[in-house]
């Protein structure tokens, strides 16, 4: 991939398209995480710096080609006018009726944000003409959006067969980041994942086996390992029918040599508001919920996380939203921390309640990565080509 922020000397003064993704929480038309702004804030510092005149490209939802008010991206124009002092101008206008040389007439240093460009159907058919007068409003084209280059839309794939384009500076450290812990690996590696639905990381799971380590299973879909393994898990979260896919995962582990690590004890209440009592694998009642990872099982994963060179953690060990149950997560956050700091392991984080706990512990900025990607992240994981990432290679 080409990187723009080797070549900005050649385009002083010229539009530049920036692909990102700001599609943040808003209710009552108030940002309630602004995470994924923030971390695009230094970025945009840095073009801004360099005389190029900026015309971002987002999405908020899924509006599926429909102009929803509640899907406008005007809190977040007037939160980065906040935040970078400069003027943001929101497009509403329809794209295809304005021109290159209308964005920037007005001579004052400001920004141009285009209104949210799944309002328009063709953005997720990835169709040609869209892509055409998308890339006509500029003279280059930077994806700076790794969190939507898992989807072929128009905006993110098809645009870059009409003009230049390049890499953005955080999508590069993204892929650097997950390339240090899939490709480039300092062993011993480590994964912890976790979360409530064990559906939506088999292929993870499956794709990793044969690179890490050891695989740490927590959250709900340890649920799913423990009932397999022959315990009672009460009223606890689980998915039914993975039976034959656990068994497979125990028997490509033991082939890799890679062990797959599930909690022995845990916190259980009889409701998600309960308060805690600590149980050992075989002493789950039927009116009880597992929401946590008891005392044995922190020790066992901290004494596997000091012994790693890497780590990759995606998802909680428990209801932490409650506090109660939030004890298991808070330990691997900040024993991943610690270890980060010392500079014996590389760590790198990602999923939305993965970040929601590092931020309630006050802990985002202490990792190597933490990727707020979601669907590309774990895409990425499972060995998949994204289609936003293999059209920057059409200019490399």
């Amino acid at each position: 991939m080409k990187l723009i922020e080797k070549d900005l000397s050649k385009f002083e003064g010229k539009n530049i398209l920036i692909r990102l993704d700001l599609n943040v929480p808003i209710s009552n038309k108030i940002i309630q995480d602004a995470s994924r702004i923030d971390k695009i804030l230094d970025t945009l510092k840095f073009l801004l710096n360099k005389n190029l005149n900026l015309i971002l490209i987002s999405h908020i939802g899924r509006p599926k080609g429909k102009k929803i008010d509640d899907l406008s991206l005007k809190p977040v124009a007037d939160y980065l006018e906040n935040k970078l002092n400069v003027k943001v101008n929101l497009i509403k206008n329809d794209i295809f009726s304005i021109s290159k040389e209308e964005l920037f007439k007005n001579k004052k240093k400001e920004i141009i944000m285009l209104e949210n460009i799944r309002y328009y159907g063709d953005e997720e058919k990835n169709d040609k003409n869209f892509a055409k007068k998308l890339a006509s409003l500029g003279d280059i084209y930077v994806n700076e959006a790794f969190s939507c280059s898992h989807r072929p839309h128009a905006s993110v794939n098809e645009i870059t067969n009409y003009i230049p384009s390049f890499a953005g500076i955080l999508l590069n450290k993204e892929v650097i980041a997950l390339n240090k812990i899939t490709k480039e690996i300092l062993r011993p590696v480590t994964c912890i994942i976790g979360g409530a639905k064990i559906s939506t990381k088999i292929p993870v799971i499956k794709n990793l086996i044969s690179k890490f380590d050891n695989i740490i299973i927590v959250g709900g879909m340890a649920n799913n390992i423990v009932k397999f393994k022959g315990y009672k898990i009460g009223k606890s979260i689980h998915e039914e029918g993975y039976e034959k896919i656990i068994d497979e995962i125990f028997l490509l582990a033991e082939k890799n040599n890679c062990k797959i690590i599930y909690p022995e004890d845990f916190l259980t209440g009889k409701s998600l508001n309960d308060n805690s009592e600590h149980k050992m694998i075989d002493q789950i009642e039927q009116d009880e919920m597992i929401l946590d990872i008891g005392a044995s099982s922190i020790e066992k994963i901290k004494k596997l996380i000091n012994n790693s060179k890497t780590i990759l953690w995606n998802g909680p060990a428990g209801y932490f939203e409650n506090p109660n149950f939030s004890f298991g997560s808070y330990e691997i956050a900040k024993t991943i921390a610690e270890q980060t700091s010392n500079k014996k392991l590389y760590s790198v984080l990602g999923g939305g309640d993965t970040i929601s706990l590092i931020n309630k512990f006050n802990l985002f900025n202490e990792y190597n990565f933490v990727s707020t990607a979601g669907g590309a992240f774990l895409e990425y994981l499972e060995g998949k080509e994204l289609p936003g990432i293999k059209a920057l290679n059409y200019y490399v």
